[in-house]
């Protein structure tokens, strides 16, 4: 060693810091690769992507690889730092030695490459794939023995190596993925994601039409005027009924009918010719089950029922439909914003729709909509001017309707 020329030495000592830096930067870019992206690459055939993907199955590899090389050129590294501050300055140069080459390394061949790497990590790891995997193929035997003893060492320690599976995410973290990625999606791409993912928790009672709601045909009434009131529907379907929905006999499709409803002799019996089965749902029945049964069964509608059998509202495709792309027409808002910062609200609306639309975390597992909320609240039927805190909110109601809450004033949280 004392032949060899000092700058020679330095300029060893700096390759070694090099590849030093190189090991610590692939390491924390190959483990911060967004494993779904590398995974969109790999399907598009990027070559660097492909490399990446083949190390990262055998992680226990790639890490013994990056260690056994980073180890191996910072005790080379140390070595040759000892040998030129014995030459330089004796015995008393070990301890500068050791303290300078301390903190050469930290700084610039550990938290500066890292942190490089931890920033862009996919343009690091893509760089660093071409140079570890010739390398691993090199020094394989050498990796196999390293990781072999590591194993052993584990297992005597009582801990089991087991193979790791593939990243998954549960619902909840797919939803946050998600929410994240609000600023890169279109706002009604976004929202609608956001209720694919929520479509699990919901249940037909959240989107239905309440009974008292429900437009139909009772055939207790003149002929003339179930007539009249089919060629004025504004639905394409109906549910014929005697005296009350809970007597529901079939569905209507007007379409069918209409052709045929003009002649003079169309009596109700012509009527139950077109009448199809009806289909009924229980109330909890959960949204995504029963688009599969409509798809299943080719039905568009369904009447909801309580467990006495009771008829609660109907359901129809089009309302799922609705529930996940928002209203298919544009109509009168229930969600009316003030000057003040308040929100003129119609208490009809479902809570859902609500959170929905004012990104408020109003409770969606009691009451379904508003003025059931409102009532449960203040457990009885409140008059206009009443005010409330609900959840935070400051609420004046400012309209009834009957015994219904009609219109109401929302103060959002300061």
């Amino acid at each position: 060693m004392n032949d060899i020329p000092l700058s020679l030495l330095f300029g060893a000592l700096g390759v070694l810091i090099l590849l030093s830096a190189f090991f610590s930067g692939s390491e924390t870019a190959l483990m911060a690769l967004n494993r779904y992206r590398l995974q969109h690459l790999v399907k598009k055939k990027h070559a660097s992507a492909l490399l990446a993907q083949k190390l990262l199955e055998r992680p226990d590899r790639l890490i013994g690889l990056i260690l056994l090389g980073n180890n191996f050129v910072n005790i080379l590294a140390s070595s040759l730092a000892t040998v030129i501050a014995l030459r330089l300055y004796g015995e008393t140069g070990i301890a500068i030695a050791a303290g300078a080459l301390t903190l050469v390394i930290l700084i610039f061949a550990e938290v500066a490459p890292k942190t490089l790497a931890a920033t862009h990590p996919e343009g690091v790891a893509f760089f660093a794939v071409w140079l570890l995997l010739p390398l691993l193929k090199l020094l394989y035997p050498l990796v196999w023995l390293v990781n072999l003893f590591a194993n052993i060492v584990l297992r005597l320690l009582g801990v089991r190596l087991k193979h790791v599976p593939g990243t998954l995410l549960s619902a909840e973290e797919l939803r946050t993925v998600v929410a994240e990625a609000g600023a890169r999606l279109p706002e009604r791409y976004h929202s609608m994601l956001l209720t694919i993912l929520d479509l699990e928790s919901a249940t037909v009672e959240d989107v239905m039409v309440p009974r008292q709601d429900i437009c139909g045909l009772d055939l207790d009434d003149p002929i003339d005027q179930i007539i009249e009131q089919i060629k004025n529907s504004k639905h394409t379907r109906l549910p014929v009924f005697k005296k009350s929905i809970d007597n529901v006999i079939g569905i209507l499709h007007i379409r069918k009918l209409l052709p045929r409803i003009s002649a003079d002799s169309f009596t109700k019996e012509n009527l139950r010719q077109y009448l199809d089965e009806i289909f009924f749902v229980p109330e909890n029945t959960p949204l995504h089950q029963l688009l599969v049964d409509f798809k299943r069964k080719n039905k568009h509608f369904a009447l909801v029922v309580d467990e006495y059998g009771d008829v609660l509202g109907m359901v129809t495709l089009t309302d799922i439909i609705q529930e996940l792309v928002g209203e298919l027409t544009e109509g009168p808002s229930l969600v009316q914003k003030q000057e003040d910062g308040s929100y003129i609200v119609d208490a009809s609306i479902s809570i859902r729709d609500l959170n929905r639309i004012t990104h408020w975390d109003l409770p969606t597992d009691g009451p379904k909509t508003l003025n059931g909320l409102i009532m449960e609240h203040l457990e009885t039927i409140p008059s206009t001017g009443t005010g409330l805190k609900l959840n935070g909110f400051q609420v004046e109601i400012i309209g009834m309707e009957g015994n219904m809450v009609g219109k109401v004033r929302i103060y959002p949280e300061k």
